[in-house]
């Protein structure tokens, strides 16, 4: 179990989130397979206190999503402040401050792991959302802008004086990108620099992977990612794995086709037709990854455009994988 301030989390296995992956639709899935913490896309504050369409519906909360991270990015402690307030207003359990994203139009705008070359800057950031809100803050980083300059540990310490209450490290540099192996190593450092709950992020693909990460990092949980993409089962299978030494089957091929549906089913709910469809391909493509047709499945979901045809298609699908 793992506390952030007066919010108790029944495991220390968590879903990262993942843009343009980690919407409503999705989190609603992970949640009914026992996530303990749901943590919304990654949101700009400016567009967030602008109250963009596209914002408010990344932040939007329904009642079986307790407890409900949001995460903010930007680089103007006023408006990073403002936008968590906004949050907190509509609904939000917890305010997450990403200083980790390495995505170049991210980094351009100064925002994501830009900040971790300017610790003041990012210490102003955090006092700011902090002092702004009742709820807890979490902050999520990486281990610095690269190796020539890893300055997790400092940052962290810096962001427990300021009252944030839990650190999610990435063991990659900003110039490692997603490239190479992550370092789990080394967020032992930050772990033996604050006494606030440490989390384990990068490359964690099983229940194994959980277990050397944890034992390496002395972290007090893991958090998942890309691992994810098209088995929403996964945090659940890892924690019952590593924290209950039971092995658990992914679902059935026919519970991975009524799964698949679902998930469909509700983006189209959520999103409208003409919307979902183009977004559910991807999720589409993931499911069917590594079955046999899976590549020529894809291909046709890819160039099919109507509701009921869809739905046909991966019920063909999944009966032929499974006969």
């Amino acid at each position: 179990m793992i506390k952030i301030d007066n919010i108790l989390l029944e495991s220390n296995v968590l879903l990262a989130p993942m843009s343009g992956v980690t919407d409503l639709p999705f989190r609603k899935l992970v949640k009914k397979f026992g996530a303990p913490l749901l943590i919304s896309e990654m949101i700009a504050s400016r567009a967030m206190i602008l109250q963009t369409k596209e914002s408010l519906k990344k932040c939007e909360k329904d009642g079986s999503q307790y407890p409900m991270s949001v995460q903010l990015a930007g680089c103007d402690p006023f408006i990073m402040a403002e936008a968590a307030k906004l949050n907190q207003d509509m609904g939000a359990d917890i305010i997450d401050i990403n200083f980790g994203c390495p995505v170049k139009k991210v980094v351009n705008g100064f925002a994501g792991s830009a900040l971790m070359k300017d610790e003041d800057l990012a210490t102003k950031i955090m006092e700011a959302v902090v002092k702004a809100v009742k709820i807890p803050v979490t902050m999520k980083m990486r281990l610095g802008w690269s190796y020539e300059n890893i300055n997790a540990p400092s940052l962290a310490k810096k962001a427990e004086d300021c009252g944030i209450k839990m650190l999610v490290v990435h063991g990659r540099t900003r110039c490692q990108m997603y490239n190479g192996n992550a370092n789990w190593e080394m967020i032992s450092q930050v772990k033996n620099a604050v006494s606030i709950p440490v989390i384990a992020n990068g490359d964690i693909k099983t229940s194994q992977d959980a277990k050397n990460a944890l034992s390496q990092s002395n972290a007090d949980g893991v958090m998942i990612g890309r691992a994810c993409y098209g088995r929403p089962w996964l945090i659940n299978q890892i924690e019952k794995e590593l924290n209950h030494q039971l092995q658990i089957l992914p679902p059935t091929i026919e519970e991975q086709k009524t799964i698949v549906i679902q998930h469909f089913q509700e983006m189209v709910d959520y999103y409208g037709e003409q919307i979902a469809i183009p977004l559910a391909r991807k999720h589409i493509g993931w499911y069917s990854s590594g079955f046999k047709n899976g590549a020529s499945f894809r291909a046709d979901i890819n160039t099919t455009k109507e509701y009921s045809e869809i739905i046909r298609k991966i019920e063909n699908f999944y009966q032929q994988s499974g006969s």
